[in-house]
């Protein structure tokens, strides 16, 4: 499988990619927990169906030292008791983030449970990392981006 085109060797993919890159970077350097972190970006992508994306944080978090476990339940991480409950409560906060269409956003308990685990700075992260993994998730699904030869680290 090949991409429909080649979006990150385009001037216009090149430039958006730049930009949308160092919006994500902006979160390295926040205080909302790696893990947590990564588990936000797998979710979101498995939602959106980008194999791209999920293969690339999949492999990033295994590299990281996340368990196999985790990786593995991550898609139904509601019945799974290996999540922490502040990583549910991003979890959730992910999931209907993604799912615009299916209530507009939040819903008030799941933001309250969010923001019980989480300070001002960690809901802020959280809310832009859901922004940026939609975006990136959207970018690769429409060009159809073909995933499983992500090497971690690959891109810096």
């Amino acid at each position: 499988m090949s991409a429909r085109i080649n979006y990150y060797g385009s001037t216009i993919g090149a430039k958006f990619t730049k930009h949308i890159n160092s919006a994500g970077r902006a979160l390295a350097g926040s205080t909302l927990p790696a893990a947590t972190q990564e588990l936000v970006k797998i979710r979101v992508s498995q939602i959106n169906g980008c194999a791209f994306c999920i293969d690339m944080h999949t492999k990033d978090a295994a590299h990281a030292g996340e368990t196999a476990v985790r990786l593995h339940l991550v898609a139904a991480w509601r019945e799974a008791t290996v999540f922490t409950d502040a990583e549910r409560a991003a979890l959730a906060l992910a999931e209907q983030g993604t799912r615009l269409a299916d209530g507009g956003g939040a819903g008030d308990a799941v933001w309250a449970d969010a923001a019980d685990h989480y300070d001002e700075e960690q809901l802020a992260a959280l809310v832009s990392l859901i922004a940026v993994m939609n975006a990136y998730n959207r970018m690769n699904a429409l060009v159809h981006q073909p995933a499983g030869d992500y090497q971690p680290g690959q891109f810096g």
